[in-house]
């Protein structure tokens, strides 16, 4: 490899990804060359960017920067101009030429991408956390959920689960079953973070049986049966009450429908609690 080598700077009022990337991506096509890069993130000051300024004169290192903030980049500029030092505008252009096509200006509020990240992560983390909570499988994830959907089974508690993990909520759910106690983390949790779901009986008795017929099994499965049913939904109600939760009947509605008024509920909690703050 040549000895010869050029240092760069890469200054961000975000985390500066996208800038190392950039110039790492460049710097790959020459590999003769030593070419070091020193990243400066979350910068959004002058006197930042006169430290870097000044460091970089001294280290004859070129400037790459990504800053959202009119600003701090045209003052970025004048001051690396001042003191002959290279500049390059990695978000520059495209904001420009999008601002022309669009007829929009840019919002120019730093660290918004860093944002987006945070919020698909989050969205990541409550689907595996759905996942793993799903259908009562480890009952010390109820604790952690932000809510917990209870009732029989069919009452569409895994689907709701993934919609409302996709609107970044750790859901767990529980299928209540009369021979099967619910775990006694349940009965730990504030009511206003449980969820009953219930349903007409004749609508889940037509759910269960094409879901019999779906599996090969015969409809006459005990499943299916209207007094088992009752019997099921008897039980759930009485859990339900022992834990002090709102209710949702889940007949004839969508997921989403569903979804809409569990978020609404948790909206509604969430407003009472900062009035009582």
């Amino acid at each position: 490899m040549d000895q010869r080598g050029q240092l760069i700077y890469v200054v961000s009022d975000s985390i500066g990804e996208t800038a190392e990337l950039v110039v790492r991506a460049v710097a790959s096509q020459f590999d003769r060359f030593s070419i070091d890069v020193h990243k400066y993130p979350y910068i959004e000051d002058k006197e930042s960017i006169d430290e870097i300024i000044a460091s970089a004169k001294e280290m004859n290192a070129m400037v790459v920067f990504t800053l959202v903030v009119p600003e701090l980049k045209t003052y970025i500029v004048e001051q690396a101009n001042k003191h002959g030092i290279r500049t390059i505008d990695v978000m520059g252009p495209l904001l420009t030429t999008l601002q022309e096509m669009l007829h929009e200006p840019p919002t120019g509020k730093p660290g918004l991408v860093r944002r987006l990240d945070e919020e698909y992560f989050r969205k990541v983390d409550a689907i595996e956390f759905a996942v793993k909570y799903d259908d009562g499988r480890d009952p010390r994830g109820l604790l952690r959920a932000d809510v917990v959907l209870i009732g029989v089974s069919r009452t569409s508690k895994t689907p709701l689960s993934m919609y409302l993990a996709n609107k970044r909520l750790k859901v767990a759910n529980v299928p209540l079953v009369p021979e099967v106690e619910p775990p006694e983390e349940l009965f730990q949790l504030p009511p206003e973070r449980c969820i009953g779901l219930t349903i007409n009986p004749e609508q889940l008795n037509s759910i269960r049986t094409e879901r019999l017929k779906a599996l090969g099994l015969t409809a006459q499965a005990n499943y299916a049966n209207l007094d088992r049913i009752n019997e099921e939904l008897a039980y759930s109600q009485k859990i339900i009450k022992r834990v002090g939760c709102p209710v949702i009947d889940v007949s004839n509605k969508a997921v989403e429908e569903t979804a809409n008024i569990i978020l609404e509920i948790i909206r509604k909690n969430n407003l009472r609690k900062e009035n009582r703050s």
